[in-house]
């Protein structure tokens, strides 16, 4: 029996919007991955505590509120900090296309915005997250 992908959602900030992030974990867990989320109004901090607690392969954020460039880039820090770098760390959202450079540099695999679709999604992760 294989192990079954464990992932992490969250939404930093204060972004009170979640809807496309249920959309995401509901399409997961019909890709048999198991999923957490975390809620709305996380920090970044709150998230990387919770996903070593967890113990995930795959930490999934949402991000519509413009606060992308603070709340990403931390969560990547505080992995590496952690010593838990080998967490996939995916995001989603409003991202601008230069933005999405930067953020990529510093940690985050794979950002999807509006279009990017559940097979999409599913197929990215399953290919890159640890256990592949």
């Amino acid at each position: 029996m294989s192990k079954r992908i464990r992932v992490l959602a969250a939404k930093p900030g204060l972004d009170g919007h979640d809807r496309g992030i249920k959309v995401v974990c509901t399409g997961l867990k019909d890709a048999g991955m198991e999923v957490i989320y975390t809620g709305l109004r996380q920090t970044p901090e709150a998230i990387v505590s919770a996903a070593l607690q967890e113990d995930v392969d795959v930490i999934a954020l949402s991000t519509l509120s413009g606060a992308h460039n603070q709340h990403l880039p931390r969560v990547a820090k505080l992995l590496k900090e952690k010593g838990a770098s080998h967490i996939l760390l995916v995001a989603g959202g409003i991202v601008p296309p230069k933005d999405r450079v930067v953020l990529k540099e510093q940690g985050i695999s794979e950002i999807f915005g509006p279009g990017a679709t559940m097979p999409q999604i599913v197929k990215f992760i399953e290919d890159n997250q640890p256990l592949s």
